[in-house]
């Protein structure tokens, strides 16, 4: 099973702007979301293609998926990330690929 067998399997929300924007429980990726949608949008304005939208969604749903899946663990990121960006020391965490083959994914 590759990593983007793993994202297609199970549930994980509708692959919609609404949807998304609701799994989204941290508040620090809801307020990313909001801000990034409204930059895609007003890019969309000037260039016409809806390409920037399909991206956007596409990245925003991994992060929802991956809320559904551990909102604990994107907290935990997300302080590690304040942390790191206030230069203090950051508690190391395992190695992703020993978490991926845990869960059994060929990384």
């Amino acid at each position: 099973m590759t990593a983007q067998d793993f994202i297609s399997v199970g549930a994980g929300p509708e692959r919609n702007l609404r949807a998304i924007r609701a799994a989204l429980v941290v508040p620090e990726d809801r307020e990313a979301f909001d801000a990034g949608l409204k930059a895609v949008l007003d890019e969309i304005r000037v260039s016409l293609d809806l390409e920037a939208l399909h991206t956007f969604v596409h990245r925003w749903w991994i992060s929802a998926y991956d809320t559904t899946k551990d909102p604990e663990g994107r907290r935990q990121m997300h302080a590690r990330a304040q942390q790191a960006l206030a230069s203090e020391p950051v508690p190391q965490g395992r190695p992703w690929r020993e978490i991926l083959a845990a869960r059994g994914i060929d990384a």
